[in-house]
């Protein structure tokens, strides 16, 4: 009995010796295996033959780029503000929709700003004398509404008063034209001449339908302009008497991050606005008086009113004075000649040439200072969307905007610069603090 637990005390020791060295072979060859699998490295001078049957099994997948990365830089740019460029589109579409479909309301409300932007200082002169707010106002409003409408008075009046004569004139001067044109070099015969005006007078008659729905249509022009006008006088009315009060409404309206910004830039195209109009009025009101001055000793008819078209077209820039000074010369061609034509024609070129390289940059300076192709081109686009009052409106909104984008590029600009760094001070023994520095 003594015996058996012994003999199977060894047999138990010979199983666990087993054990051992089976565990040592299943990890030495573990450690084969992670061996063949791992890459050689650059260090390890390992034999051909080794790495030959891996190579036959191992099959490398090509690692894919990223799609993103894939694409050009410059593609990738340009998508990026393509598709930016096509929201703002859109948003200007969506907001020039909205203003044509109110574009009275919008040029009613524009028109009125100008005014206000003329007529505000006289309302600050007479409540720095003493009158209260709102009677300054009203007289200041009812006081240039009044002028403004003794203007077209004053023109329509001049008209009815020499249509007649101005008729006769035409015709005559018609007349010699034609003489004119049979004694000239370039071969003019009655004929053509008797054609010509054959001619106009059946497209005259081909269009009655469309003159008479042009005179209808006159009409509902005539009842826009009054409703219009009434719009202008009432928003005029408020802007000077509340328009402080009205800016602040505006500005809580502006989100709470670019409200400081946007209220800072307001003053400042108050301020283009202001001297961009009262620089228009002056420069206006020179070049009115000068050529009318020129025209009535010329003798062409009509010369003041001829003066008042020439003051309210210069409110648009570049067209205006073309327009008006063309309206002279033809005035002056069909009544009084050839010569008084081209006398004309010389006094109104030398008034703008005074006009365009004095007057405007000494009065205007750099308050409202537009490139030249940036003033046709609005000029352009402002009479394409609204007519008249777009051309007029055109050149002193580019001003206002120029004048807004620069502020807000300076204020992104210094907002964006971080403070300089606060001076270090050196402690010393007690703790009290000394400026670094010499001494």
């Amino acid at each position: 009995m003594s015996r058996v637990p012994r003999w199977l005390g060894r047999v138990g020791a010979g199983l666990s010796e087993m054990g051992e060295r089976l565990d040592e072979r299943r990890a030495e060859v573990e450690r084969e295996e992670a061996e063949a699998d791992a890459p050689p490295s650059p260090s390890q001078d390992v034999p051909e033959d080794r790495h030959q049957p891996l190579a036959e099994h191992v099959t490398v997948v090509p690692q894919r780029p990223d799609p993103a990365q894939a694409v050009p830089w410059g593609v990738r740019v340009a998508a990026e503000a393509g598709w930016r460029l096509l929201v703002l589109a859109g948003t200007v579409w969506v907001l020039m929709r909205v203003i044509s479909a109110v574009q009275l309301v919008v040029l009613a409300f524009t028109v009125a700003l100008l005014i206000t932007a003329l007529l505000q200082p006289t309302v600050a002169r007479l409540k720095r004398y003493g009158v209260p707010r709102g009677l300054a106002t009203a007289l200041t409003a009812i006081f240039g509404f009044v002028v403004l409408g003794l203007l077209g008075w004053f023109v329509t009046w001049q008209v009815m008063e020499n249509i007649d004569d101005l008729s006769d004139q035409i015709q005559n001067g018609i007349d010699d034209l034609r003489d004119w044109l049979l004694k000239s070099p370039f071969h003019v015969t009655e004929k053509q001449i008797n054609q010509i005006s054959k001619n106009l007078a059946d497209a005259v008659g081909a269009n009655t339908d469309q003159i008479t729905s042009a005179g209808l249509e006159g009409v509902q022009v005539v009842v826009e302009a009054l409703t219009g006008i009434l719009l202008t006088f009432f928003s005029t009315l408020f802007l000077l008497y509340d328009g402080r009060r009205i800016w602040e409404w505006t500005l809580k309206l502006v989100p709470a991050a670019a409200r400081p910004g946007v209220a800072g830039a307001g003053p400042r195209a108050w301020r283009t606005l202001t001297a961009y109009v009262r620089g228009t009025v002056i420069v206006a009101l020179i070049d009115a008086i000068f050529i009318g001055l020129g025209i009535y000793f010329l003798d062409v008819p009509m010369a003041v009113p001829l003066a008042v078209f020439i003051f309210l077209f210069a409110f648009i820039p570049l067209v205006g004075a073309v327009v008006s000074g063309a309206l002279a010369v033809v005035v002056a061609l069909v009544t009084q000649g050839v010569f008084t034509a081209v006398m004309t024609l010389a006094v109104v070129l030398a008034v703008q040439q005074i006009e365009g390289h004095i007057l405007q940059p000494f009065i205007l300076g750099r308050a409202v200072r537009v490139h030249p192709l940036a003033v046709v081109l609005s000029v352009a686009a402002g009479g394409m969307v609204a007519g008249i009052g777009g051309a007029v409106v055109a050149v002193p909104l580019v001003a206002v905007t120029n004048t807004v984008v620069g502020y807000l590029r300076a204020y992104a600009h210094e907002t964006a610069t971080p403070p300089p760094p606060a001076p270090a001070v050196a402690r010393d023994a007690e703790g009290r603090g000394s400026a670094p520095g010499p001494g």
